[in-house]
């Protein structure tokens, strides 16, 4: 399989003994470059999966889905805020609405709070937590961004240092395995016999998956998770109304629902 990187970078970093720590939200990206990893000869025990659990913003039977998809232990990871507690998406627009009534406090493309302090934070710490455990100095953070994706993912160099993680003697890149890959590339590889299953959420029409409601979210995604979870629509409306700040720019997500949102609240199950 093809990739982009020189193949003496991932033979050095393999050699070397680098932790392969992947990135796995449950989503079709994720699940691809997994299986990725594992068909381009990352050894087995040099794979690390690690899930930032997103709490009741997160999809329905994601863990359940991830556990049994993948040949690894799977280490789950939380936000906290300051006294310990778990902290989601709609905690932290609260709080930022507490903070300062003034400002939007609802994530947006170029402030995406949520990604940074709900997931790549969480990771990171467990990344320095768990190399320090293992006595490991270098290791491959990897994400499953795609070009595909959006323009500015297309810029993204698919190999970097980070220098958040790398300090302290430890020397970890970030690596984006399946950053070429297309969209018809995807479909090829699932495919394949020994592909995972993708989690139920694609079966009820989904183009991406990420929070229940996400910003990135098209219409026909938002529509599946007010059906699937009218209660937490119902929440994230009661934001909207509690801090005057719709979570699209001049929209709310009952406008861009439509009128297919339910009205009689009744959660239902994709497991």
């Amino acid at each position: 399989m093809n990739l982009n990187i020189p193949k003496a970078t991932l033979k050095a970093a393999i050699s070397q003994g680098a932790v392969f720590y992947c990135s796995h939200s449950g989503g079709k990206d994720s699940t691809a470059m997994y299986w990725y990893l594992r068909r381009i000869g990352v050894p087995h025990d040099q794979i690390v999966v690690v899930h930032a659990h997103l709490g009741r913003i997160e999809h329905q039977g994601v863990i359940e889905h991830i556990k049994a998809t993948i040949d690894h232990e799977l280490h789950i990871v939380h936000a906290v805020d300051r006294d310990g507690n778990d902290k989601d998406l709609l905690s932290m627009v609260r709080a930022r609405h507490r903070k300062d009534p003034t400002r939007p406090p609802w994530p947006s493309s170029s402030i995406r709070y949520c990604t940074s302090d709900l997931k790549r934070g969480p990771i990171e710490k467990f990344i320095r937590q768990d190399m320090k455990a293992r006595g490991v100095l270098q290791a491959v953070n990897c994400v499953g961004l795609r070009a595909a994706e959006s323009p500015a993912r297309a810029k993204r160099n698919p190999w970097t240092e980070n220098t958040r993680l790398s300090k302290a003697g430890r020397q970890v890149a970030d690596w984006l395995p399946i950053h070429h890959v297309t969209d018809q590339m995807l479909r090829t590889w699932r495919g394949y016999p020994d592909h995972p299953k993708l989690h139920p959420i694609y079966q009820e029409g989904n183009e991406r998956m990420s929070c229940a409601f996400c910003i990135f979210g098209c219409s026909g995604d938002l529509r599946n998770a007010a059906r699937l979870y009218p209660e937490l629509l119902q929440e994230y409306l009661d934001i909207e109304a509690e801090t005057g700040f719709t979570m699209f720019h001049n929209e709310s997500l009952a406008d861009r629902i439509g009128p297919q949102a339910p009205t009689d609240p009744q959660q239902q199950e994709l497991f």
